[in-house]
């Protein structure tokens, strides 16, 4: 019999396109490559009424899985995890939030990180296991601390998905008017991302920026939001939502990341499957994963990455070469390899053992 795994992300229509949703859709695209039999709803009847209904008739609340793995850590996530607990079901808690990544992403995000924290120790502590991106974000989840082993393990990112994203290049690009070496961004705008130093950097140069994604306008949103959106640079343009996120890749040239915090940052990934430039930030948890003058170039200081933007500009055999070796980096990160870790993981958690 196959094993049963719960893959669970509350809120799941509300995080379309975000990290969150994209880390959760990968892992279940991975699992589908394997036996693992996936159900992503933890409720009998797969939705919370028909749960309470079940729960009336003395037939329970919660459907049967093997495992219980969740990607959120709201009232939802919590009722799964107090359950497996309480069942002896293996527990399965994926970092996709930590106090340090919330920070400048909505409007008080930064003033509650204290109390996030908090939080987050105690959740994250009720699993048999921890998985997180990065083993920056191990050491971040350590220092709270959390008390339950933790293991880094790829996002990955999904190839397949972004297939044909070449064919889509001239209709975006006409779309949203733009011309000659377009630098850009995916995912929703946050200050978090980088957005000051993305629009201050557009300012100083000359190329044709876009930032491919949502952004909110609306009492959650931050002030810095606000005022980029509203008052771009006359070369920034901010798309908003877009139905295929194929476009993005195939408009733009440069895939510039100056972001502050992440854990991963699946959107690098998915600019270095299609083979653009990449140029980051130097933080951190970049460090794990890429290396400059290979497969992107890192900046720390707003002169910095407009003089990466006038290299490549200049040299677009470095551009080209750049985007050949991300391909490649890229392929390290295939859904076949996080399918078998996790599937490995399942099991080890089944067998009572904490994976390697």
């Amino acid at each position: 019999m196959s094993l049963r795994a719960l893959n669970y992300l509350e809120l799941e229509s509300h995080l379309d396109r975000s990290g969150i949703g994209t880390a959760a859709d990968q892992q279940r695209a991975a699992l589908e490559r394997t036996d693992v039999d996936v159900v992503t709803s933890p409720w009998r009847g797969g939705s919370l009424p028909r749960a309470g209904l079940s729960a009336a008739a003395g037939r329970g609340a919660f459907a049967d899985y093997d495992v219980a793995h969740c990607n959120l850590i709201g009232p939802g996530s919590v009722a799964v995890a107090r359950h497996a607990n309480a069942e002896g079901i293996p527990l399965v808690l994926h970092t996709h939030v930590t106090r340090e990544d919330f920070a400048e992403s909505f409007r008080g995000s930064s003033a509650v990180g204290p109390a996030l924290g908090r939080y987050l120790r105690w959740f994250y502590s009720q699993a048999d296991l921890v998985l997180c991106p990065s083993e920056y974000t191990k050491s971040v989840l350590e220092s709270y601390p959390v008390d339950a082993p933790i293991r880094p393990m790829t996002n990955g990112v999904d190839v397949d998905a972004l297939a044909g994203h070449e064919d889509l290049r001239a209709e975006y690009r006409e779309r949203f008017d733009l011309d000659g070496m377009v630098v850009f961004a995916v995912g929703n705008v946050f200050e978090r991302k980088g957005l000051t130093t993305f629009c201050e950097v557009a300012s100083d140069t000359d190329y044709d920026f876009a930032w491919f994604g949502p952004y909110d306008t609306g009492p959650h949103a931050s002030k810095t939001v606000k005022r980029w959106v509203s008052n771009p640079p006359a070369n920034v343009t901010f798309t908003g939502w877009i139905d295929d996120i194929r476009g993005a890749f195939g408009a733009g040239d440069v895939y510039l990341f100056p972001t502050k915090n992440e854990n991963q940052g699946i959107a690098v990934l998915e600019a270095m499957a299609c083979g653009k430039a990449v140029v980051l930030r130097d933080i951190p948890v970049f460090e794990e994963f890429y290396t400059h003058g290979h497969d992107c170039l890192k900046c720390e200081t707003r002169a910095e990455f407009s003089r990466a933007l006038d290299l490549l500009a200049r040299d677009p055999d470095l551009r080209r070469r750049l985007g050949e070796n991300a391909r490649e980096t890229a392929a390290e990160h295939s859904l076949d390899r996080v399918g078998e870790r996790l599937v490995a993981a399942y099991e080890a958690l089944l067998d009572g053992r904490v994976p390697e």
